[in-house]
């Protein structure tokens, strides 16, 4: 369970967190272990719904855990110990529940435990892709090198993520505004003209009849309609953070066409730059590929590594185990993985498929940004010229009766 606390340290200074025990009891038996006075410990269990609104919106932002993580690696290059590095970086972290963090970590660290475990037990903040590359680093004692390409993919991939948002940004204003004029015209200015059409007895299309008749439900009934929209969305939220909810949209993401295109690049740079990093760092490719199926994200990927791992302890090579799987390894992974195999260069094989793919993923988003826009003009025009085109022909056969 997780409780919430308030506490002064031996200096009065008021620290605020949240601690994991079994008991209110336990809880504050953990803080005075880490010399703290405790004022009040409350529960933090939230309903599950609600919990996974409250982490959304008090989540660390992902500009701020790159400036966090590249001022950490900063520090550690030049030699600083650990802790105070976390002290240093507590001290000029702005953010509030990252600043916590990171005091919370020295705090962790101060008392006895590793880096990694200091951080894992601060998991809503930190993405389980850090945790485990720590505890690689951990292993081959190469924090300093670990913490550097951990700025360096954070940075890269927050410049990615900067420009699909981007490139999002632009088509949700204009779908958004389409949907409240369309709402507007359908619920309540169309059904005024269906009197007209009743009283002279034209024969209207069933487009027409459909349009009119959504109208008319729409405007009796918008309010029970949002509300069931947004009970609908925090249903979607719950079942989205089950284990298969999980691995559906996990699964959707690397076979659905579109979504393919983006996430199975930025997956296979993932996995290659982890990858060669972690064999230039010394550790067996079978631990290696157990570390890089935690930190992928995606609960399919970690299963599949697990059983690639199996495969490689039997004595197969790597190239052969992940060419059983081609829905989530593109053939050219394996192949490459072949040759570096046959070489003794896969270290410098799997940077070569980093690069590549890095591209492809930059590719992808920018085709994205230069097509979207086009297809969505296109679309919003066929639907306005149909709302239109149902009320307007209905029109013009009425003047034509008329006459």
């Amino acid at each position: 369970m997780k409780f919430k606390y308030q506490a002064r340290t031996k200096e009065g200074e008021l620290q605020v967190g949240v601690v994991e025990a079994g008991s209110r009891e336990a809880a504050a038996n953990i803080l005075a272990g880490h010399d703290l006075f405790v004022l009040s410990v409350e529960s933090a269990e939230k309903p599950f719904w609600l919990e996974g609104i409250f982490s959304y919106f008090g989540r660390v932002k992902g500009k701020d855990m790159v400036v966090f993580v590249r001022q950490l690696a900063t520090l550690l290059e030049a030699r600083l110990p650990l802790n105070s590095a976390l002290k240093t970086l507590y001290n000029q972290t702005g953010h509030t529940i990252l600043r916590e963090a990171v005091f919370q970590m020295a705090e962790d660290i101060d008392a006895g435990l590793s880096f990694s475990q200091a951080m894992e037990r601060q998991g809503n903040v930190f993405p389980q892709f850090y945790i485990e590359m720590i505890k690689a680093a951990e292993i081959t004692g190469n924090l300093n090198e670990i913490m550097g390409f951990l700025a360096d993919y954070s940075e890269k991939e927050s410049i990615l993520m900067s420009k699909a948002k981007s490139a999002m940004v632009y088509p949700a204003i204009v779908i958004f505004l389409f949907l409240v004029v369309a709402f507007i015209m359908v619920s309540f200015v169309f059904p005024q003209i269906a009197p007209v059409f009743e009283q002279s007895d034209v024969q209207l299309p069933i487009y027409t009849r459909i349009l009119l008749g959504s109208g008319t439900f729409l405007g009796k009934w918008w309010p029970a309609l949002i509300l069931g929209v947004f009970f609908l969305g925090v249903l979607a939220l719950d079942w989205s953070r089950t284990p298969e909810g999980k691995s559906i949209i996990d699964d959707a993401k690397i076979k659905l066409p579109i979504l393919n295109k983006i996430f199975l690049p930025v997956v296979m740079t993932r996995f290659s730059d982890a990858t060669a990093l972690l064999i230039h760092g010394g550790i067996p490719i079978a631990q290696a590929l157990e570390v890089i199926g935690h930190m992928i994200g995606n609960v399919l990927y970690r299963d599949i590594f697990h059983d690639i791992a199996e495969s490689v302890r039997r004595g197969e090579t790597l190239s052969q185990s992940v060419a059983k799987y081609p829905d989530y390894f593109p053939p050219l992974v394996s192949q490459m993985m072949a040759v570096g195999e046959r070489t003794g260069t896969i270290e410098q094989v799997m940077k070569r498929l980093a690069g590549f793919y890095s591209r492809e993923a930059d590719s992808v988003i920018n085709n994205l940004v230069d097509l979207i826009q086009p297809v969505l003009m296109i679309g919003i025009g066929v639907l306005v010229a149909f709302m239109f085109a149902s009320i307007l022909i209905p029109l013009y056969s009425l003047t034509s009766t008329l006459r």
